[in-house]
């Protein structure tokens, strides 16, 4: 009669209740959010702070949940075989009994021992870490023997097989672990920019944040005093280059106050208040360029290419802004978005965006040996353009807003309705 099992039976939901609790626990763990645990282990909560130092043991914590979880269940098993085979033996089917009861704790265990309270620990990891801290606490003391036993044998089993893994997080999982820290409230937006800023500087060179030959200010070693003059009022820019012949020669950076002093304009030669150039090649490092920068006490230098010609200039302002973002002064200009949306189908591009960015923006593959958009749009027209000049590629209608003397400024985009292949037949 079923009257004669009800111990084993009240039995059997204990243990299906302890294995629901064990598998939650160690989801619970393995989901919870440790600075948020942190603050409030700060702010005076005990559970918190008894949760964080039972992770600091997390060996012994899990091996205590594996022996808790594997007794509980042994146990269901069990009694679950002893009970069907007896209940079923009133019908002749006692060999159903251990088939039967495999199949119903399976199901049981299952669903309501591992499946729903591990879902529902992960959705609240850190409310469930405190409620089991306390009690998982103390099975881990009752259980302690075993625990020791089991240590033993892990030390045992890592001087036998010894595995060998990189502790050292990658750049990849590190910025991953930044996301996560982010999203769960760990750090805000701006903290989260710094940090991944400073995470990706190391594999920044120094043609990736380079400003091209074809932005910079320069004045000729030739140059009279009020054409230097007015070329740092043009600029607004505290340092000018000077080279000798053309721009791929700079032989020198004149800073703003070596040219005027308390009197005025300097009455010396350019040559002997400029300062020496700082050379770097393009693939040259932006954490190796900032200590160069510092050790030649400079601000400025200049990126040659393989033939000693000028690329472009990086200054200490460009490579501190790759980790703390824009810097702004008063004389800094508010510059156009690069891709700025007119209308639903009509965008205002800069001209000097990656060609690779344009084509992604645009969903275009496209086949060039140019490197910005205006290189590109000269390709496409065989000519240096004029404004008003335009085309069509692909999808798109490619118009020349404006020209800055000899080199293309800003475009705009209208982007059309793509035509089906079977419909252009």
């Amino acid at each position: 009669m079923v009257t004669e099992h009800i111990p084993s039976i009240i039995i059997m939901l204990i243990c299906l209740v302890f294995s629901a609790y064990f598998s939650a626990t160690e989801t619970a763990f393995l989901s919870m959010n440790k600075t948020r645990l942190r603050v409030l282990a700060d702010k005076g909560n005990k559970k918190a702070k008894l949760a964080l130092a039972l992770d600091e043991k997390y060996d012994r914590l899990i091996s205590t949940i594996l022996i808790g979880n594997n007794i509980v269940n042994i146990t269901l098993s069990s009694l679950a075989t002893v009970v069907f085979v007896s209940l079923l033996a009133n019908y002749g089917k006692e060999s159903l009994g251990a088939t039967v009861s495999t199949a119903v704790v399976t199901v049981l265990v299952l669903i309501f021992g591992e499946i729903t309270p591990k879902s529902l620990a992960k959705d609240a990891a850190d409310s469930f870490v405190m409620f089991s801290a306390p009690i998982i606490n103390l099975i881990m003391k009752l259980l302690t023997p075993l625990t020791f036993l089991f240590g033993l044998w892990k030390k045992l089993v890592d001087r036998i097989i010894t595995t060998k893994e990189e502790d050292a997080m990658s750049q990849e999982e590190l910025l991953t672990f930044l996301e996560e820290v982010e999203q769960d409230g760990g750090l805000d937006e701006e903290e989260g920019e710094l940090l991944r800023n400073a995470v990706e500087f190391g594999d920044l060179a120094a043609k990736d944040i380079l400003t091209h030959r074809m932005d910079l200010e320069a004045v000729s070693l030739d140059a009279s005093a009020a054409e230097i003059a007015a070329a740092f009022t043009e600029s607004r820019f505290s340092r000018l280059l000077v080279y000798e012949e053309s721009i791929d020669r700079i032989v020198g950076v004149i800073h703003h106050k070596d040219f005027y002093n308390g009197l005025g304009v300097t009455d010396k030669p350019l040559a002997e208040i400029m300062s020496t150039p700082v050379l770097v090649q393009p693939g040259d490092k932006v954490d190796d360029l900032l200590h160069l920068l510092k050790a030649r006490k400079s601000h400025i230098a200049v990126v040659i290419d393989d033939y000693g010609g000028t690329l472009g200039i990086v200054t200490m302002e460009d490579i501190l802004e790759e980790l703390v973002g824009d810097i702004w002064d008063e004389h800094d200009e508010v510059e156009e978005p690069t891709f700025r949306k007119l209308d639903e189908h009509l965008y205002s591009v800069d001209s000097a965006v990656d060609i690779e960015e344009f084509a992604e923006q645009f969903s275009l593959t496209i086949e060039t040996e140019a490197s910005s958009l205006g290189g590109w749009v000269m390709e496409q027209l065989e000519r240096i353009p004029e404004a008003h000049d335009r085309f069509e590629y692909e999808n798109l209608v490619v118009t020349v807003l404006s020209m800055d003397e000899h080199r293309v400024d800003r475009l705009s985009v209208e982007v059309r309705e793509r035509v089906p292949a079977e419909a252009e037949d």
